[in-house]
């Protein structure tokens, strides 16, 4: 039944997030904000609602480890699984923004988060507050550099522009599916890998860095091996750096501000956020090396068989 209830909650998770963002965008035009503002932050915090409401649910419900473990290993995914298939589907090639930028935001809300977690055992509210300030800053300068750029196509693909003419009503029923589904589906899906966890004999951080965080990272990797499949413009590095980035500031950082995030398991510190850590660095020299601003197939195939390492060992751990 916990593979059940787990399934459901996944399906439960993505159908709520497809209607939170089409309500939110929706919403955000009938207040005259910009496609280019609605791309880059009501669509972003949006599709991070399915893994807030996970990390939410399981932080209430004395469930630290599948809070942390979702995030953490939902950035791993998207990195080893998610672009790793996709680069080995069809080539991508990187734009100056990944290691001007988002690559580096990353990368210091991954340590920043490493150190925060170690000094005190604990993500209490300052801390969640100082994630938040930090990707709304992020934003600003994100916003203002893409005004200021020629080509802002990138930011605004994936705003719906037909929204625009949705009524009120509609607008309503979607947000009540949205938040009903998603409220549901976490607590089905923490519910089921509690259970999967007991019935596995392994421990609740195990299935969350692996089953859970692969779940969220769904939508990601559909989108992503759909769009290489057809030999269009697959979903960006610049998405999946962002939606690593928007995990650890806006869910970790909006969950800690609720309800403070210990860390139960020492494992999550010992291995897995070195991991997270790791995924991340090793796409500069990939970027670089040997084919400048290219990721092929080859770097996919690393990627990916980096990632099946990855989840081989947190099994076989087992804690």
């Amino acid at each position: 039944m916990s593979i059940v209830w787990m399934l459901l909650g996944l399906v439960l998770l993505v159908v709520g997030g497809e209607f939170l963002v089409r309500s939110s965008v929706a919403l955000s035009f009938k207040f005259n904000i910009s496609k280019l503002v609605i791309g880059m932050t009501v669509v972003s915090f949006a599709t991070s609602a399915p893994e807030l409401l996970v990390s939410l649910q399981a932080a209430l419900d004395g469930s630290p480890d599948i809070a942390l473990g979702n995030v953490i290993g939902s950035n791993i995914a998207n990195i080893g699984l998610v672009l790793g298939i996709t680069a080995f589907i069809s080539p991508l090639t990187i734009d100056k923004d990944f290691y001007k930028l988002n690559w580096p935001m990353m990368m210091l809300l991954s340590i920043a988060l490493y150190f925060m977690l170690r000094s005190g055992l604990i993500l209490d509210f300052k801390e969640g507050l100082a994630l938040m300030v930090s990707l709304i800053l992020f934003l600003f300068v994100l916003i203002r550099r893409s005004r200021k750029s020629s080509d802002i196509a990138a930011e605004t693909d994936e705003v719906d522009e037909t929204l625009q003419t949705t009524s009120n009503f509609k607008v309503i029923v979607w947000l009540l599916i949205g938040g009903v589904a998603l409220y549901f589906g976490s607590e089905w899906l923490v519910a089921g890998a509690k259970d999967m966890a007991f019935s596995l004999g392994v421990s609740e951080r195990v299935i969350s860095v692996t089953m859970v965080a692969i779940g969220t990272s769904v939508p990601e990797l559909a989108a992503s091996v759909i769009a290489a499949m057809k030999k269009e413009k697959a979903i960006s590095l610049g998405n999946l750096i962002g939606s690593n980035i928007f995990n650890i500031a806006s869910v970790l950082g909006l969950t800690a501000m609720i309800h403070p995030i210990p860390v139960n398991n020492p494992n999550i510190l010992s291995q897995d956020i070195f991991w997270m850590l790791g995924f991340a660095a090793i796409l500069i020299p990939l970027a670089f090396l040997p084919k400048r601003l290219s990721l092929g197939r080859y770097k996919g195939a690393l990627l990916l068989g980096s990632y099946i390492l990855f989840v081989y060992l947190a099994f076989m751990g087992g804690n």
